[in-house]
């Protein structure tokens, strides 16, 4: 058997335990395939929203967009008030492996790019992201991956060993991050290979 080399198990959530996509919402909204692409490419762009994974308060956010583009005032507020359209559900494949790591004993943890306001919505609707130990979120934190930051605010926290830490997350930028501050950090492509990344580091998953 594989000697075990680590001791706590870190989930990023959007892409990783999360199927978030705002076409989800938008695919309604706006039927026109070309109209709804410039809008959320152009309107609420990903440059946008991440202002709100650091920290910026929705209200704000959605204000300041309307008084740019009145005309998407509607589309624009949706953006908030649908917020949970957006979300598909939980990838059931993943959130079995954070099931079988708590059922070993196993700590785990939620590293995640996320407006605070919206974790909590997110918590209430999918209690799956209730089960972790614990978790750093970037809008609550005031701070986003790949910020050397935040991976020291969950490391210093939780009292955790780096080396002997095990980080997913879908974005590879997010796990070069991790890397930096001595996470043992690979890229999540799905629930099958997350679990060969766990077993060939001695977890029975």
């Amino acid at each position: 058997m594989t000697e075990r080399t680590i001791d706590v198990v870190v989930f990023d959530i959007g892409g990783v335990l999360l199927d978030w996509s705002p076409t989800y919402l938008y695919a309604d909204l706006i039927p026109d395939e070309q109209a709804r692409t410039h809008f959320l490419t152009n309107v609420t762009t990903p440059a946008w929203n991440h202002k709100q994974d650091e920290g910026r308060p929705w209200a704000e956010a959605i204000e300041e967009l309307t008084s740019l583009h009145p005309e998407h005032s509607e589309w624009i507020e949706a953006y908030d008030t649908g917020w949970l359209k957006m979300v598909k559900g939980v990838f059931e494949d993943t959130a079995a492996v954070l099931t079988d790591l708590r059922a070993l004993g196993i700590p785990t943890y939620a590293l995640t790019n996320f407006s605070g306001e919206k974790w909590e919505v997110a918590k209430d609707a999918f209690p799956i992201l209730t089960h972790f130990d614990g978790e750093v979120v970037s809008g609550v934190e005031q701070t986003v991956k790949p910020d050397e930051k935040i991976y020291r605010i969950l490391i210093d926290r939780y009292g955790l060993d780096p080396a002997r830490t095990f980080y997913t997350d879908d974005m590879q930028y997010n796990v070069d991050g991790a890397r930096t501050v001595g996470l043992d950090a690979e890229l999540f492509s799905g629930a099958t290979e997350l679990r060969t990344q766990l077993r060939s580091r001695g977890l029975s998953v």
